[in-house]
C-alpha cells in the first residue's frame, strides 16, 4: 500500500541511504510525486584484496564502487598470525580514511574459505582454520565479508567488467587460484574449494617444492613471486619463461574448459609487460587440447579492471550482503 511504501521510504530516509531529488512535474491532479534516487555518496564500503605478493591492499569507495581512497600495508613475508595482524591494521587505517559512515568491509583472500568467512586453507598465508571474519569484526565493530579472492574477483568482473555467465577467472598473485561462474552463479563445491587450481600438480616431471608440500604444483610454475624469480635467473628468456608458465595454465584449463563449455577465460594480476605473451601461450594450449566445435568461439582474455579487481569485488560482497544489491 502507499502507506507502508512511504513508511519504508521514510526509514531509508532516515539511514541516509535514499535521498529525495525534488517533485516531479505532473499533469495528474493532486500532490506531485517526489523523486528519489539511492544516496550514492551517502555512505563509504571498504574492499581489501590480500592477493598481492608484496602487500596487502584495500580501498573505501561509494556505493557506486568509485573508489575515494586507498590504503596498503607491506608484508613481503607475513604470514600466520602477523599477517592476521597487518590485516587488522590495514582494516582500520582504511575505517580512518573512511568520509561518511561505512556500510561494511568485504575480503578477498587467497586459499578456502568457507561459509562463515572462517580461511580453513592458505599455504602462502601460513593459516589454517583462521577465524578471519570473526577477527576483523571484532577490530571494527562493521559487518565483514570474506571471501577467497578468485572469487572476490569473479564477482567484480561480472559487476563492473565485462563478465559472461559462464566464465573461468583466474587469478595470478602470490598463489593461483580461480572463481568460477556458471549461468550466472559462483560455484563454490561441496567444500567450498571450487576452483582451487593452484595446487593441481601439472605433468609428470615433479618440478619445483611447493609450498602445501607437493611438488609440481601449477602455483610453482604461476604464481607472481615464481615467474619473478625465473625472470631473474642469469640468461633467462622471458618469453620461454611466460610461455611455459601459460602452457603449464593451459593444460590445467583445458579439461575444465570442454567439460562445463565455458565462454570464457579471464586473467587476472599479471602485470602488462607478461600478460601478452603468457595469455598467448594459454590460449594456443587450450584451442589444441579442445574441440574447435564446442569452443571455437571461446573467448580468453586479461581483465580491463586492474588492480582494483578484487577489492571491487569484495565491495560487491557487502553490497549483496548489506543492500541486496548484485
Amino acid at each position: 500500500s502507499r502507506v507502508t511504501i512511504s513508511e519504508v521510504v521514510a526509514d531509508l530516509l532516515d539511514e541516509q541511504l535514499v535521498i529525495e531529488l525534488g517533485t516531479r512535474a505532473d499533469a495528474r491532479p493532486g500532490k506531485p510525486a517526489t523523486m528519489l534516487d539511492v544516496n550514492r555518496q551517502g555512505h563509504s564500503i571498504i574492499g581489501l584484496d590480500l592477493s598481492s605478493s608484496g602487500s596487502f591492499v584495500g580501498v573505501v569507495t561509494d556505493l557506486d564502487g568509485v573508489v575515494v581512497a586507498r590504503a596498503e600495508v607491506d608484508n613481503p613475508q607475513a604470514s600466520g598470525d602477523a599477517a592476521v595482524r597487518a590485516v587488522e591494521t590495514l582494516l582500520q587505517d582504511l575505517v580512518a580514511l573512511a568520509p561518511c559512515p561505512v556500510l561494511g568491509a568485504g575480503v578477498g583472500t587467497p586459499g578456502i574459505v568457507d561459509d562463515r568467512g572462517v580461511v580453513v586453507s592458505a599455504p602462502n598465508l601460513g593459516w589454517r582454520d583462521v577465524p578471519l571474519q570473526e577477527r576483523l569484526i571484532a577490530v571494527c565493530g562493521l559487518p565483514v565479508a570474506v571471501a577467497n579472492d578468485a572469487n572476490a574477483a569473479l564477482v567484480g568482473e561480472h559487476s563492473f567488467g565485462q563478465g559472461r555467465p559462464d566464465t573461468i577467472l583466474v587469478r595470478i598473485g602470490r598463489g593461483v587460484g580461480s572463481g568460477l561462474m556458471i549461468d550466472g552463479r559462483v560455484v563454490g563445491g561441496g567444500r567450498h574449494a571450487a576452483g582451487e587450481i593452484g595446487h593441481v600438480v601439472v605433468g609428470t616431471d615433479e618440478g619445483e617444492p611447493c609450498a602445501c608440500g607437493n611438488r609440481g604444483c601449477l602455483e610453482t610454475w604461476l604464481a607472481m613471486p615464481r615467474i619473478e624469480a625465473h625472470l631473474a635467473e642469469p640468461g633467462a628468456d622471458p618469453d620461454a619463461v611466460l610461455a611455459e608458465a601459460g602452457r603449464r595454465l593451459g593444460i590445467v584449463l583445458a579439461p575444465i574448459v570442454s567439460a562445463l563449455n565455458l565462454a570464457e577465460v579471464v586473467l587476472a594480476g599479471p602485470n602488462a609487460d607478461i600478460s601478452a605473451p603468457l595469455l598467448a601461450a594459454v590460449e594456443s594450449t587450450v584451442r589444441d587440447r579442445t574441440l574447435a566445435d564446442t569452443h571455437g568461439d571461446l573467448r580468453l582474455r586479461m581483465t580491463e579492471l586492474g588492480r582494483d579487481l578484487v577489492a571491487l569485488g569484495a565491495v560487491v560482497l557487502v553490497l549483496r550482503g548489506r543492500l541486496g544489491v548484485a
